[in-house]
């Protein structure tokens, strides 16, 4: 992977580290997961050049991936995906046990008739379905579940997909915060899952603390940690802190790989791209829009292709 530069570095360096950190809630009636994820999504936003309306919908996937990805172990990886019939088209997202997230969005820029009048971002997204696949290691086949969009919300969609496929009560806070200039300058997640036997009482006590929360993306802006969050909005309810773990943009691509993919086309494919160019040969890793360039002299070499085979 290729990392962009970042605008305005520097102005991030107050910021908390991202992470992730899980509690239980209850003496271990609820599970909670608390994401701080701002450097990751800044660097997908310098990666894609996305503009604020693609970054926030982006974004939103990347903090959801990180945050379902907290649910496996070892090398185990999720993938989510919302394909739709508006504007968005869609989006897919891959993250694995590690905090590790990737992901891209179908259309970039978003095609807007018209300026957006709300944050509503139902209209955007339109018909369609969310999927979540867990890639277990040792595993042939990938376990999947799958609900139409009801809400056009990425955190209450997967609320739902939580309740109907997993018969697991859950909540999700999905929040970004960008600045004058349209950069991400604070954003974090929260998820929370209702465990077995958990009683009415705590129920309507975690639903009061969460009627009361301030904007996550804003509160992490201001340079508290997530830590911090949790203890200040929950501490009445009994936490304890299970682990930290790690969060952030990364995709395992690389230019070896794509020359492997070349040298593994047929034979006349290989000939036209030696005969036909366009030099240098640049290819784009679409989850994490990473560029690698190939020299006509790269490709001669690469792909085994003697220059008197060339065509004329």
């Amino acid at each position: 992977m290729i990392k962009k530069d970042i605008a305005d570095k520097e102005l991030l360096s107050s910021l908390p580290p991202d992470g992730r950190e899980i509690y239980l809630l209850s003496d271990g009636q609820i599970r909670l997961t608390a994401l701080s994820g701002t450097f990751a999504l800044r660097q997908m936003q310098a990666n894609f050049s996305t503009g604020v309306l693609e970054s926030l919908v982006l974004g939103k996937g990347y903090l959801a991936g990180g945050l379902l990805s907290s649910t496996i172990k070892g090398n185990d990886r999720i993938q989510l995906t919302v394909e739709c019939g508006g504007p968005i088209g869609g989006l897919y997202i891959e993250a694995w046990a590690c905090g590790a997230v990737r992901g891209y969005l179908k259309n970039n820029p978003i095609p807007l008739e018209k300026p957006l009048e709300d944050s509503n971002l139902s209209p955007l997204f339109g018909p369609g379905f969310l999927t979540i696949s867990k890639i277990l290691e040792g595993n042939k086949q990938p376990f999947s579940g799958q609900i139409m969009l009801e809400y056009g919300n990425l955190a209450k969609d997967l609320a739902l997909y939580y309740q109907q496929s997993e018969q697991t009560p859950s909540l999700f806070d999905l929040s970004i915060q960008f600045d004058q200039q349209g950069g991400i300058a604070g954003a974090g997640g929260l998820f929370f899952q209702v465990m077995p036997g958990c009683k009415e009482e705590t129920l309507t006590a975690l639903d009061e603390a969460t009627k009361r929360l301030k904007s996550l993306g804003l509160y992490l802006q201001s340079g508290k940690s997530i830590d911090d969050y949790v203890k200040e909005h929950f501490a009445s309810l009994g936490l304890d802190h299970l682990a930290s773990e790690a969060f952030g943009f990364s995709c395992p691509c690389n230019k070896d790989q794509f020359g492997q993919y070349l040298k593994n086309l047929p034979q006349n494919q290989r000939q036209d791209i030696l005969s036909e160019g366009p030099f240098p040969l640049e290819l784009v890793c679409v989850n994490c829009n990473s560029a690698y360039t190939f020299s006509k002299e790269e490709l001669m070499s690469l792909l085994n292709v003697p220059a008197s085979k060339e065509k004329k």
